[in-house]
């Protein structure tokens, strides 16, 4: 039987001229900016012109394009090799290409019998999983294709995602545990506006969810560890601790860190340049004695074998992949996670 993977991520400018109609799609997205559409139209529009510039700055710190479509083909071709033959990738960025309509034409033409919407993203959001969900749905209703579809829509405890950060972290655990003041983990997720959050978005849960898993599975009790939230932008509250506020901390403190990017499974702009250039900087600058950034998983065979195991499960009827804690469930489990097209 033939199964068509569709891998979602984000996606970036893969050039210096894709950088403002990028962050068009961004802001032009209703889960991003949550209003009528004429009106998101012209905000996009005026956001996306102001601040091109400095994102055109950002990117060239890192040779002028994103490298997370290399980083996420690189994931899909592992991920292919775990399944078989009789599974294929398709790559769906959810702002810049490709995007869901040109995905769900090559989709069509290889003739699936079965669809699996599968996330990048561990922990579920309605400003990332749900917003790709919902594009890709619509594209498919669209093209005719009749094709029963599933869906994973998260995986924060995974075990094989999370086995592939203890990896990471032991690496850079190993820098620093020799000799001076023990490290502090400094696990940095991307941030959200506290009312997404209060409206029931499971995001916050799911990491803390993440952050556990990965700390039961490192096994040292004790080790000093905190989550935060990084790439806040505008007037809004947003998730707190701040990574910036949690650096200067560890400065003040004389903490060394090693920070953890826990809610990203590959390298881009927030990593490589918020994480690497900008956040670095300010640990220097107040006093932080050791700031050591650990990889993305990446691909790295824990977090390939992982997914593959979750695609498995999901295909032969097991119910969806879907997180739930004290009583909560990812509101992906009856929504998002069930739609069909056919058969």
């Amino acid at each position: 039987m033939k199964t068509a993977i569709i891998l979602f991520n984000l996606g970036g400018p893969d050039r210096p001229e894709s950088v403002r109609p990028f962050l068009f799609n961004l802001f032009n997205d209703r889960a991003i900016i949550n209003l009528p559409g004429p009106l998101r139209w012209l905000i996009a529009r005026w956001v996306s012109g102001r601040r091109a510039p400095v994102a055109r700055e950002i990117y060239a710190r890192i040779g002028g394009a994103s490298p997370i479509l290399a980083n996420t083909r690189a994931q899909a071709d592992a991920l292919e090799q775990a399944l078989g033959p009789d599974f294929k990738c398709f790559i769906t960025m959810r702002y810049w290409h490709p995007r869901a309509e040109a995905q769900v034409a090559a989709v069509t033409a290889w003739q699936p019998d079965r669809l699996l919407l599968v996330p990048l993203y561990p922990q579920f959001s309605s400003t990332t999983t749900a917003s790709s969900f919902r594009e890709w749905r619509a594209a498919l209703l669209r093209s005719g294709l009749k094709a029963p579809v599933q869906a994973l829509c998260c995986y924060p405890d995974q075990p094989g995602f999370v086995a592939a950060v203890a990896e990471r972290i032991h690496g850079g655990l190993t820098q620093l545990l020799a000799g001076g003041k023990p490290p502090r983990l400094l696990f940095s997720a991307h941030g959200l506006p506290q009312k997404i959050v209060d409206a029931g978005d499971p995001y916050q849960w799911q990491v803390e969810r993440s952050v556990a898993a990965v700390m039961a599975a490192l096994d040292q009790p004790g080790l000093d560890h905190v989550l935060c939230y990084q790439s806040r932008v505008g007037p809004l509250q947003w998730l707190k601790p701040s990574t910036e506020a949690e650096i200067r901390r560890a400065g003040a403190e004389g903490v060394p860190l090693v920070v953890i990017p826990i809610a990203f499974v590959s390298e881009h702009s927030e990593t490589l340049v918020e994480l690497d250039i900008e956040y670095r900087h300010l640990a220097e600058k107040h006093g932080v004695p050791a700031y050591i950034r650990v990889p993305t998983v990446d691909a790295l065979p824990a977090f390939i074998d992982g997914l593959a195991t979750e695609i498995r499960r999901s295909l032969a009827g097991a119910a969806p992949i879907c997180s739930s804690q004290g009583g909560r469930v990812c509101p992906a489990a009856s929504t998002l996670c069930t739609f069909t097209t056919g058969g």
